[in-house]
């Protein structure tokens, strides 16, 4: 498929009351860096319901255009139905590169789409550059287990497609709402849509654990010990208002559940503090946290690469450190 413009699109996923989903609104960071760099528009593509919400959120955030698709048919996700509606935005419109959340969501519309286009899709990016020699989008994501970073190109094809990680960016700064909206009537008949939820099924035992939305995370890992040494990671995390998050390994281990899990196989997270304690700092790991604001690592071998990208570092025992942070953080706050 051929490109009319330079421009970068953004996917802007949306609640089923027409909220914006935190991941979009991430992805108009990057997105505004990789447009003025190719010399295009950012554009935020807001797909749903009643989407008022989520079109006044890409506005505030920095989004030079927004393209709306509003219909019933579009409250809940299908593969169907927003497949139809992207294709044929993407094919009017024909910008050169799009970047979708790489969620549940993301993972099923990403591969479909670009089978759809005739172009190539790169998964779970955790960072994004332009090439300079080309002139094409670098994609950056784990390969060979995570044991190496590989950087992908697409040359030939358009447009460049790439599932991001969430939580792998910051939100863009909150500005004035210049951007032109554009209404796009498309609608995908009943018949066409082959997949109906009907109905929703949360297990009553399973743990609510927004580790993308923290601002504070306390992790554990191997060096924890097993399921009691998470106590005083619990106590740590408490204590400063965050939540536990946790390594493959301890997960693995049956220590905690997969919901704590940071890294590659688990949730990519950008908090303001990340407190790694017993974690070594495997690449997998490293991927899912090193966006953080400040990283402190707290683990007896000295050098274990976690130290490497810490802010600030204690080579010690764990059961020693965190209750004497505990107990000075509870004291600074009586």
């Amino acid at each position: 498929m051929g490109t009319k413009t330079k421009d970068l699109w953004v996917l802007l996923e949306t609640n089923e009351d027409g909220t914006a989903k935190n991941v979009g609104i991430e992805l108009l960071n990057p997105g505004r860096r990789l447009a003025d760099k190719q010399g295009g528009k950012l554009v935020s593509v807001v797909i749903g319901c009643h989407t008022d919400a989520a079109v006044k959120e890409a506005g505030v955030h920095g989004a030079d255009q927004i393209i709306v698709v509003d219909g019933e048919e579009f409250r809940r996700y299908t593969t169907d139905a927003y497949t139809a509606a992207l294709a044929h935005l993407l094919k009017k419109h024909a910008p050169t590169s799009m970047l979708i959340g790489a969620t549940p969501n993301g993972r099923d519309l990403g591969p479909r789409l670009s089978c759809r286009l005739g172009t190539g899709l790169t998964a779970d990016c955790t960072a994004l550059d332009i090439d300079e020699a080309s002139g094409n989008i670098a994609w950056t994501r784990p390969a060979f287990g995570g044991n190496l970073m590989a950087v992908i190109l697409c040359p030939d094809h358009r447009p460049q497609l790439g599932t991001v990680r969430p939580g792998v960016f910051k939100k863009p700064d909150v500005c004035e709402d210049r951007a032109e909206i554009i209404r796009e009537d498309f609608h995908v008949p009943a018949d066409q849509i082959r997949t109906t939820l009907l109905e929703t099924i949360r297990e009553a035992s399973a743990e609510i654990v927004d580790l993308e939305g923290a601002d504070i995370i306390v992790s554990g890992g191997r060096g924890v010990g097993g399921a009691e040494g998470f106590r005083v990671i619990r106590e740590l995390a408490d204590v400063l208002g965050g939540t536990v998050g946790a390594s493959r390994a301890a997960v693995d281990e049956g220590w905690i559940s997969h919901s704590h899990q940071v890294g590659q196989t688990g949730k990519t997270v950008g908090p303001k503090l990340y407190i790694a304690c017993g974690i070594s700092g495997a690449i997998q790991h490293l991927a899912g946290m090193s966006s953080s604001d400040v990283i402190v690592a707290i683990n007896k071998d000295f050098d274990a690469p976690i130290f490497g990208i810490a802010d600030y570092g204690f080579v010690g025992n764990l059961f020693e450190i965190v209750p004497l942070l505990t107990d000075e953080i509870k004291k600074a706050k009586a």
